[in-house]
């Protein structure tokens, strides 16, 4: 093990790797537009898996169309395992999902020219369809829903198809699941997709958690009228109740105690007319924190505040829960393992939540879960000006790598 402890991943083949990715799916501004069963998804998708072959890797594809290289290790217990995504949103950039798939690949690249084995095989897994259905992640955690209904595209295309496209199988789906006597610990590398690296000045952000999730549907119904004969007094402005709601959304955000984040990005207005008071106000929110209690206690205090201006504004409102995801949060052990590696490497190091979700959230949930973070300059992803510097990008690799060397005794 003193070899490895001496050796760092090869950064300028990672960060090849990475632009190489990039030219699949590259747009005319620079990003990358690689959306899950596309063409430029199965070709990604056969160049990843060439590497994990060079690299010395099996190669398996599960039924959720997980593409799963493993590396041998020493004995045959559960596996340490890292990855990420390799799909990307319509107008995406280089290392979003992308950077976690490659640093994994390049650390068993380097364990195999040296001709080294941990105690645990090593995984490296390239999850399904992130940016939309999660539906790799989620197979694996046995979570999925079994309704094929709820996972057809956009486009019409069915769930079977896709899957069938990269070599799953829908009707299998069930045996994607995962145990932790499969998996011992996971590790996920990922660009932060925020700005609290960029503003602290730290290199690596250790990750506590993932935050959980609500999304609602609202939908506000007042009645629509004459914007010129009908008086103040009399109306039932469906507008003006969601205005109020939108700001109760925001002021609860804003002064409840937690690390909680609320967010009305959505809003639809019937008739939608200069001349016509509101009738029928469409909008949703999104709710999220590290604390489950938290959340709940929000939903609570919003619901209130919603019937309330119901009440006063002689509307009527209705919410329908459309996303619940719980909080996953990372393992102690794993937190310590990579803060001890950032103060053996010299990198500096904060603590701080994830508000984005991830496939080590779903892996979380049967399986000790860690991630370590590496900057996003302006705290800017999902965008084709997202970028980490070739050197944070390797410095994240080199956390991963020594990350795992800890963990292979730590879990023995």
């Amino acid at each position: 093990m003193t070899l490895i402890l001496t050796l760092g991943v090869n950064g300028a083949r990672l960060n090849s790797s990475i632009t190489q990715l990039a030219q699949i799916g590259k747009l005319p501004g620079g990003g990358v537009c690689r959306v899950a069963f596309t063409k430029e998804d199965l070709l990604a998708r056969l160049l990843v898996e060439s590497w994990m072959v060079e690299a010395g890797m099996t190669v398996r594809i599960d039924a959720a169309g997980n593409m799963i290289g493993r590396y041998p290790g020493k004995g045959e217990g559960g596996a340490l395992a890292t990855g990420s995504h390799i799909d990307t949103v319509p107008v995406g950039g280089h290392y979003d999902g992308v950077l976690g798939v490659l640093a994994g690949i390049e650390v068993v690249r380097l364990l195999y020219e040296n001709n080294v084995r941990l105690e645990h095989p090593i995984e490296i897994i390239v999850f399904t369809d992130e940016e939309n259905s999660v539906i790799g992640c989620k197979a694996m955690a046995g979570n999925t829903v079994s309704d094929a209904e709820y996972y057809r595209r956009s486009d019409g295309t069915s769930i079977e198809t896709c899957l069938a496209q990269i070599g799953g199988d829908w009707s299998k789906i069930a045996q994607a699941k995962r145990h932790p006597q499969e998996i011992a610990a996971f590790v996920e590398l990922h660009v932060e997709q925020g700005g609290v690296l960029e503003s602290t000045g730290d290199e690596i952000g250790i990750v506590q958690g993932i935050v959980g999730q609500y999304r609602y549907a609202v939908t506000v119904t007042g009645r629509p009228n004459h914007a010129g004969s009908t008086p103040m007094h009399a109306r039932k402005d469906a507008l003006v109740a969601a205005a109020q709601m939108v700001l109760a959304v925001n002021k609860l955000g804003v002064e409840a105690a937690g690390e909680q984040v609320a967010t009305v990005g959505y809003l639809n207005l019937s008739p939608n007319a200069t001349n016509i008071v509101p009738g029928k106000v469409d909008f949703k929110i999104d709710l999220r924190d590290i604390s489950q209690t938290n959340l709940e206690e929000l939903l609570v205090k919003m619901k209130e505040e919603f019937r309330a201006i119901a009440l006063a504004t002689k509307t009527e409102v209705e919410m329908t829960e459309m996303l619940h995801v719980l909080p996953t949060l990372a393992a102690p052990k794993i937190q310590n393992a990579i803060a001890e590696v950032c103060q053996e490497l010299g990198l500096s190091s904060t603590y701080l939540i994830s508000r984005a979700g991830h496939d080590a959230q779903e892996i979380g949930r049967f399986t000790d879960m860690g991630m370590i973070f590496v900057t996003s300059r302006g705290g800017i992803s999902h965008a084709e000006d997202e970028y980490t510097s070739p050197e944070q990008c390797t410095q994240g690799a080199n956390a991963l790598l020594q990350t795992f060397l800890k963990l292979d005794r730590l879990y023995s």
